[in-house]
């Protein structure tokens, strides 16, 4: 593991926010980096700058090992869970299309696709989707119902050439080793006057700051904690105009929430699972909105 500077102003001075809780142990696995690991609770030291407040985890794991983990990455509960997820990218393409109209035929780009079930929804609704995405299987997956899903990152030599009116970073701006150097690819890949929408964690919310170390998107796979403030500085180094901030909840089917539950409190959410299944209720989905998920929306020039 590497010790890092921050990663929105450069400075290498920083206090601890939250000591490692992976005892001792610098491995890396694999399955802590699923969407849907519900290993809450395990992550390296997380850090905040003194002089910008951005947090972070540092030490953190070489990011080749990190891209090398996101792309043997395997995740069949996602799957399962596809019914949530459609419900909750349907809703964020109606929010997005009311700040920025609608598809018309436009482009658009999702980094961080996963099996893509947003270029899903959005090409569904009229816009010319496409997905870049490390993980093989997820590619699979994607490619298997028809998507256009590119194998590896934003700087896959396949988008060389391309460039896109929208491009959309659903929980994946938290993972990657080097978020300043991703906003600044996706400005080169938008076309000038582009929308850019990068949804995330609030490491500022409410949520976060009463439940402090027990808040549970602490983990192995996040390496990056923002803020609105932080967020905003951000895209705006990266050269983006910021014009909209705001909180967004998801949809869960209750039988994958009780899962989550267990992750947090593993007698509690076996009660909670107990009582689902006995209702038969593990297929209905309800929208779940706790204040500490927020999206921002930007503009290149």
């Amino acid at each position: 593991m590497n010790y890092v500077n921050c990663n929105l102003c450069g400075a290498d001075e920083w206090v601890v926010r939250f000591p490692s809780t992976l005892n001792g142990s610098a491995d890396l696995d694999v399955d802590a980096f699923r969407c849907t690991s519900a290993s809450y609770g395990r992550h390296p030291q997380i850090v905040a700058c003194q002089q910008c407040g951005y947090v972070y985890a540092n030490p953190r794991w070489e990011s080749a090992d990190v891209l090398t983990a996101y792309t043997a990455v395997e995740d069949a509960t996602y799957a399962e869970e596809r019914t949530g997820r459609e419900l909750t990218f349907s809703k964020h393409l109606r929010d997005m299309e009311q700040r920025i109209g609608p598809a018309n035929g436009r482009s658009l780009l999702d980094v961080g696709a996963y099996i893509g079930v947003f270029v899903e929804v959005a090409r569904d609704a009229g816009w010319n989707a496409y997905g870049v995405e490390p993980s093989r299987w997820g590619v699979r997956m994607g490619r298997a119902r028809g998507l256009p899903i590119i194998q590896g990152t934003q700087h896959s030599p396949a988008l060389q050439n391309m460039a896109f009116d929208v491009i959309t970073m659903w929980d994946v701006i938290e993972h990657v080793d080097d978020p300043l150097s991703e906003l600044r690819k996706a400005y080169s890949l938008l076309k000038p006057g582009g929308v850019i929408v990068v949804h995330t964690m609030n490491i500022d919310s409410v949520t976060a700051r009463l439940m402090g170390e027990r808040w549970p998107w602490l983990m192995d796979m996040h390496i990056h904690y923002f803020g609105r403030k932080t967020l905003t500085a951000m895209m705006r180094k990266a050269g983006f105009d910021v014009f909209w901030t705001g909180t967004q909840g998801r949809y869960l089917r209750l039988g994958y929430l009780a899962t989550r539950v267990r992750g947090l409190h593993s007698g509690l959410g076996q009660l909670a699972e107990r009582i689902v299944k006995r209702l038969h209720l593990e297929s209905v989905a309800i929208p779940v909105n706790f204040g500490d998920l927020f999206t921002v929306y930007a503009r290149r020039p």
